[in-house]
């Protein structure tokens, strides 16, 4: 290393940026002692991961060829690439890239090392035009340790005495080194000095230096092809030290890329042979259930079980830089208990339970989950999600119904239990921010989600012998189904006029202006609403509101849903030339731009092929399994030459310049798990002949039994103004008080204690029997705890009656 020049030039070089979300291969070892996952595009790895799921440490790692007369050629942008597993439900990779001028050719097969943190290439180098020797082969790998491009540093050093290269940041280290020897290395600043600049212009390594540090970096290394069978061993090791990092990759040569990959595919096929056996082949010869499956797997931690991000990927990465740390990289609980469900209809009730067990670890004191998370439960969005807070439930009632929770294991998640369900008690029904991370009011989807976690939380509740607080949700969720109509059913005029329907379920409402009230002769202040007649023009349709189905509450044919489902179609549908796709609302802004540009804080929603999916499963319920399995091949058929499935499909006219083509993937996310997951459980419901996850408890309450409720709930977060004559006033409450009420103009007064739920909140009925349409009903409360009146009073007024026999029932 004579020849080296201390240090590169040019620091700290351009902004970084990540890359392409539209990856070809996911993979990592079914492994504990290789914690390393990577991820493939354009035919190079790109973001490989140490030491967990969620920590980015490489934005790419691909290789320049140059030749004589400034022949140039970069394999991620000049060849055509050939992407393929190496066996079905196994992401151990071939990839083949062939010069797109005939030039060359690279064969490559990558794995990880199930021994230790290594990602392994055996690549061969092979000249079409002229001899093998005419050209100089240079492998180029930008370092991003961790989760950043800023800040890193690189460098050429020698470990055990051969010449290895290095990298680190945040504390984590890289150590590249080969099977055969290096002809020429170099550490550099990206877009100064950087081995891409140097071979560009002069196409070899004419300035090779020994340091770059604190920048945007990256490693240089030309690839001595001339020896043995032609073919050479690239070891990509991570550590805590640089030693650690160089002597994993060493060691990782010494033992032989067959040792690892023998060891790699053995693992992947003994986890695979346990699953339920759903395979379908596709013409293309893609095993799409053991893609899904496979995918899902890779995106599961190694150190921390039941952990799983939702898409090792950063949608539209090529555009996003430090600012943007998280990407997909993150766990969002609702797409980890889809995550749970995807591996327990493919037949792992192991690692759902483990889902579930990591969900009870991370539940937040006040009984909810953060929006997402990184893997240790630091919380990354600010938001609160009440459908997240209920999904964990529902996956404990699914592994219960299924015999795989029951005795002492649910006990263990009874705390968790209980206090999810008070937390959606006190702060439902309202969204929070819907499943899109988005708007915040009444949703269909949430309220579906939480009536449903309810249900199953009483259900575990009265089995645990807790019958009074399983009484009160049953209570609760009754009251809420009871409204779903009111306040979600609406629809634009002139919209309905044209399809001849009543109307239709909205994707967010606000909640309605009779549900909300201040204190007597105020207007209230929280949850109030615009005039509805101004709500209805601008009602937005979402097929959100096909989980009303999902999860049980109406049926597929009820008319409120069969005119919804004509809503969603004519506004949402897109016939793309896989099948119908649809978009997930009106006025979706998520999305790349009309021209094709990554979306940066705005855009344009495009087709999600995971609604198509879910759109099956509508289907199934329907009885219509013939259109559920044609959406079937729709799904599968939107996925990339792989297998994998992207969060969006392109529905514009092709962009070849932005990679952009009329049904294929666009730039978000891909894979996504969430879609993988709905994928595999698809399969399974076909296979079954019923929706797999639908939960039993609404469907028997509200379709079979049609149970109605005999009360509405008033909160401080929820201030009723009227109620329906025949009903009960249920006033819910933080801490414990005396209601004193009146229900004449304060001529007659009634004091009424309130009584513990048994789920962290206190509440009385008080008993409206009597009360003639149009009185009010006025009360206060007074606080034991502290001694004080509320001073303020509190109306509602009795509505029409809205069921004759209920009254009569009091």
């Amino acid at each position: 290393m004579s020849d080296m020049i201390d240090f590169a030039t040019g620091a700290p070089g351009i902004g970084s940026r990540w890359t392409s979300s539209a990856k070809s291969g996911v993979g990592t070892a079914l492994s504990v002692a290789s914690p390393v996952w990577f991820t493939l595009s354009h035919g190079i790895l790109n973001e490989i991961y140490y030491p967990r799921v969620d920590s980015a440490c490489t934005r790419d790692f691909g290789f320049l060829v140059t030749g004589p007369d400034g022949y140039f050629s970069e394999e991620k942008r000049d060849c055509e690439q050939e992407t393929t597993p190496l066996e079905d439900g196994v992401p151990a990779f071939s990839i083949v890239n062939t010069a797109l001028d005939g030039a060359y050719r690279i064969r490559k097969q990558i794995i990880s090392d199930p021994a230790r943190a290594v990602v392994l290439q055996r690549i061969s180098f092979s000249a079409l035009k002229g001899r093998t020797r005419d050209y100089r082969v240079t492998a180029l790998l930008a370092p991003h340790l961790v989760n950043a491009g800023a800040s890193n540093s690189a460098w050429i050093g020698e470990f055990e005495g051969a010449p290895a290269l290095f990298a680190s940041g945040r504390s984590r280290y890289l150590a590249l080194v080969s099977s055969a020897p290096w002809r020429a290395m170099s550490a550099g600043f990206v877009g100064t000095s950087d081995g891409w600049q140097q071979l560009s212009r002069h196409g070899r390594l004419v300035d090779q230096y020994q340091r770059a540090d604190d920048g945007n970096v990256a490693l240089a290394g030309e690839i001595d092809f001339s020896g043995g069978d032609g073919s050479v061993v690239l070891a990509l090791g991570f550590g805590q030290t640089e030693h650690e990092a160089a002597a994993v990759a060493t060691r990782s040569l010494k033992d032989g890329f067959d040792h690892a990959l023998d060891k790699f595919i053995t693992g992947w096929r003994k986890w695979q042979d346990g699953l339920v056996p759903l395979d379908r082949k596709a013409e293309d010869g893609i095993n799409a259930y053991r893609v899904s499956t496979a995918v899902l797997a890779t995106h599961r931690a190694s150190d921390r079980p039941g952990a799983a991000v939702a898409s090792l990927s950063i949608p539209w990465g090529y555009s996003k830089g430090d600012d943007d740390l998280g990407g997909y990289h993150l766990v969002w609980p609702r797409d980890l208990v889809e995550t749970a469900g995807g591996f327990l209809a493919a037949g792992d009730a192991k690692a759902a339970l483990a889902i579930l067990d990591y969900l009870r670890e991370l539940q937040q004191p006040s009984g909810r989950w953060a929006q997402n998370f990184w893997l240790d439960g630091k919380p990354y969005w600010p938001g609160v999600q009440m459908d997240e807070c209920a999904f964990p439930i529902l996956l404990a009632d699914m592994l219960r119904c299924q015999g795989h929770l029951n005795g002492k294991t649910i006990r263990r998640f009874m705390p968790m239990i209980k206090s999810a369900a008070g937390y959606i008690l006190a702060n439902g029904p309202s969204t929070g921010e819907d499943r899109w991370e988005e708007d915040g009011g009444y949703s269909p989807f949430t309220l579906a989600v939480e009536i449903t976690a309810l249900l199953a939380a009483a259900d575990i509740l009265e089995a645990e012998g807790e019958t009074k607080a399983a009484h009160h949700l049953r209570e609760t969720a009754d009251c809420w189904n009871e409204q779903i109509e009111k306040w979600t059913f609406e629809g634009d005029p002139d919209l309905c006029r044209s399809l001849d329907i009543a109307g239709y379920y909205v994707r967010i409402a606000a909640p309605g202006a009779t549900d909300a009230a201040g204190p007597a002769g105020e207007t209230p202040i929280r949850n109030q609403t615009p005039d509805r007649s101004i709500m209805a023009s601008d009602a937005v349709i979402s097929p959100d509101a096909l989980a009303l189905v999902r999860f049980g509450l109406r049926a597929a044919d009820d008319p409120h849903i069969v005119d919804t489902v004509k809503a969603i179609d004519h506004t949402l549908r897109m016939e793309l030339p896989q099948g119908p796709l649809w978009y997930r609302y009106t006025g979706d802004g998520y999305g790349e731009h009309e021209d094709g540009r990554a979306f940066d804080g705005i855009g344009q929603g495009r087709p999600w092929p995971l609604l198509a999916g879910e759109r099956a499963h509508y289907e199934l319920a329907a009885g219509r399994t013939d259109a559920a399995k044609a959406l079937l091949e729709t799904f599968e058929k939107s996925a990339n030459a792989g297998g994998l499935l992207p969060e969006q499909s392109w529905d514009g006219p092709d962009m070849p310049d932005r990679e952009l083509y009329f049904g294929r993937p666009s730039g978000s996310a891909m894979p996504l798990v969430w879609a993988h997951s709905e994928h595999i459980k698809l399969l399974r419901s076909l296979a079954d002949g019923a929706v797999f996850d639908m939960p039993p408890q609404g469907r028997s309450r509200y379709i079979e039994k049609q149970t109605a409720s005999r009360i509405r709930i008033w909160r401080f977060d929820n201030r009723l103004a009227t109620i329906p004559a025949g009903k009960k006033l249920r006033i819910e409450l933080a801490d414990a008080a005396t209601i004193h009420w009146s229900a004449d103009g304060w001529s007659t007064v009634k004091d009424i204690k309130t009584k513990p739920s048994g789920l962290g909140t206190h509440f009385a009925d008080l008993p409206l029997k009597g009360v003639e349409p149009g009185h009010a009903v006025v009360f206060t409360f007074f606080w034991p705890e502290s001694g004080q009146w509320e001073n303020v009073d509190f109306t509602v007024r009795v509505g029409e009656q809205v069921d004759r026999q209920l009254e009569t029932e009091f």
